[in-house]
């Protein structure tokens, strides 16, 4: 029996070749000018086991020794970060047509840089944690929140990612938050500002866009957008601000959408479930849709349904 497949592998190949030659988009042939993404997030891994040490061990130390560990890492991190750094920098019109030397001197500048960093970023990681302890009744202790909330997990990335794209280095960010995006359905962007004691619920679905500025003690709930009113502009809208501004002691239920970027939800505020919001909240005000009239059927039997007193929603 002629074998079919076998005879079309040569044809499909010179297809497929040929569309190499297109200079499609979806290209990169130089792969060893390209940022790996499996090493940046072995740098991710790493970054855990410094940021919560004894938390994340590293399975190739038979003893923890905790300076010794920590130093390996730490030099294993900038290492590959700086490696890393240098090729997203060749591979960005911002620095590609800068001397080697001089990029390499930016990498090694924005990796020490960011490594001193790392106490800062593990200050207000503390608070976040704190925040979430305080915040769930169903977390039995800190340790579970470090160990399984995909919440702190998604700021922790955020907060690593923010500080190097603070640095403006490139790309690397946004690979490292769409990353704990993918694992925990919680997109935040690395260009977000976001204060102390920043508490995510549950998570799944939230989005907080690039030009976001959240305050301290700031709650949301699943499914939360802190979005841009419209994006028809395309590129035309980089580096304008189109997210909204959240004051410090905020709360956002689920499903809310806070869209815009002259849109500001002042200090004290509660944004209840499913709200769309495009205008600015004044301080302390409570904001909730009004429900829906239920209806029940049984047998030949219609009942409506009052509707529920709401005074529940504020003292959550």
């Amino acid at each position: 029996m002629k074998n079919i497949i076998e005879n079309e592998v040569g044809a499909i190949l010179t297809d497929i070749l040929d569309d190499y030659k297109k200079g499609r988009a979806v290209d990169k042939m130089d792969i060893y000018n390209q940022p790996d993404k499996t090493e940046i997030m072995d740098i991710l891994d790493r970054l855990f086991s410094i940021v919560y040490p004894g938390f994340f061990r590293d399975k190739t130390h038979k003893i923890y020794n905790i300076e010794h560990s920590v130093s390996t890492m730490i030099e294993d991190v900038m290492f590959h970060l700086n490696k890393q750094i240098c090729v997203v920098l060749k591979y960005t019109k911002e620095f590609g047509d800068n001397e080697e030397e001089k990029l390499e001197q930016f990498a090694q500048k924005a990796t020490v840089s960011f490594m001193r960093r790392i106490p800062k970023v593990r200050e207000y990681l503390e608070t976040d944690l704190q925040a979430a302890y305080d915040g769930d009744p169903a977390a039995r202790s800190k340790d579970e929140i470090v160990f399984s909330y995909p919440g702190l997990y998604a700021i922790t990335v955020y907060r690593l990612a923010h500080e190097l794209f603070l640095l403006g280095v490139p790309l690397i960010p946004r690979m490292m938050t769409e990353q704990a995006h993918s694992k925990t359905g919680i997109d935040i962007h690395p260009g977000a500002t976001i204060g102390k004691y920043f508490f995510i619920d549950h998570g799944t679905g939230i989005v907080i866009g690039e030009t976001t500025i959240i305050g301290c003690h700031v709650k949301l709930y699943q499914g939360v957008t802190l979005g841009a009113l419209s994006t028809k502009g395309g590129q035309k809208l980089r580096d304008v601000r189109c997210h909204p501004t959240i004051g410090d002691n905020v709360t956002i239920y689920s499903g809310a959408s806070i869209l815009g970027g002259k849109t500001v939800i002042e200090e004290g505020v509660v944004i209840g479930g499913n709200s769309f919001i495009t205008q600015s909240i004044k301080k302390g005000t409570k904001v909730s849709v009004r429900n829906q009239e239920l209806i029940y059927h049984s047998g030949d039997e219609s009942l409506h349904h009052k509707e529920q007193d709401e005074s529940w929603f504020y003292i959550i």
